[in-house]
């Protein structure tokens, strides 16, 4: 079986990215977060994808607005978090920690990450090495704490360094040079990050995407990975608010 993941770019003042993967056997296609209808509906027009269910990683607006057009058009199963359903009551199959389900005989694995919101969860899919992460984990940074608290999220964000160091990491914002350059100010010294930040320079400078990330290279540069308590991630997230 083979599988592939698309973007779309959003192109709104959020940098959302809409992540599509691809069963290419069927063209049958998962859509992550839909932004906006219209931007899925074109692309699957235009590649000849067939879509047949929607995954959501949080309720916030960007990531779920999509939804209730897409699912006007045709009767798409909508997978998302058990514990936001008083957001998003159009979920048919409500998710938590733990939970299992398939596409085409891929194994999805959920994971809870509460802190960017309390609901918040990730798909991992560990045959094919990928994590789809929302707002929780983000290239050298991680989402703003809305709901959560700071143990929370120090917890959530442990649960996904321990993910396989090869796991790409699809986040759905293109904050990664805002990010590198806070990083750069907690650590200033970090070699791997200032090689990071110049590649990341020379991509925006393309106006080329700078995701999928990976554990190992997170682990490397991402400051809120690298501290050792939830008060130390408490700190450096109230720095990054104000950056």
């Amino acid at each position: 079986m083979s599988f592939k993941i698309h973007v779309i770019d959003v192109k709104n003042q959020l940098q959302n990215y809409i992540w599509l993967l691809e069963h290419t056997q069927t063209h049958d296609v998962i859509v992550i977060d839909p932004t906006e209808a219209h931007l899925v509906i074109d692309y699957c027009q235009e590649n000849q994808l067939n879509l047949c269910q929607i995954w959501l990683t949080h309720w916030h607006k960007d990531h779920v607005g999509g939804v209730p057009t897409l699912i006007a058009e045709k009767n798409i199963p909508v997978y998302g978090p058990r514990d936001e359903l008083s957001h998003l009551p159009f979920i048919t199959h409500p998710l938590q920690h733990d939970d299992h389900f398939e596409f085409h005989h891929l194994n999805i694995e959920i994971i809870a990450v509460p802190g960017h919101t309390l609901g918040h969860i990730v798909y991992f899919i560990d045959e094919l090495d990928c994590v789809f992460c929302g707002d929780t984990l983000f290239a050298m940074g991680c989402g703003r704490m809305f709901e959560g608290t700071p143990e929370q999220f120090y917890h959530s964000l442990n649960r996904l360094a321990a993910l396989p160091p090869r796991t790409e990491v699809y986040c759905t914002h293109e904050y990664t040079l805002s990010n590198a350059e806070f990083a750069l100010h907690i650590e200033p010294d970090n070699l791997a990050l200032q090689q990071r930040t110049e590649k990341v320079r020379q991509l925006r400078a393309q106006g080329q995407i700078t995701l999928p990330t990976t554990i190992a290279l997170e682990l490397e540069t991402n400051p809120f990975l690298r501290v050792d308590s939830a008060e130390e991630f408490a700190r450096i997230r109230a720095m990054k608010d104000n950056f």
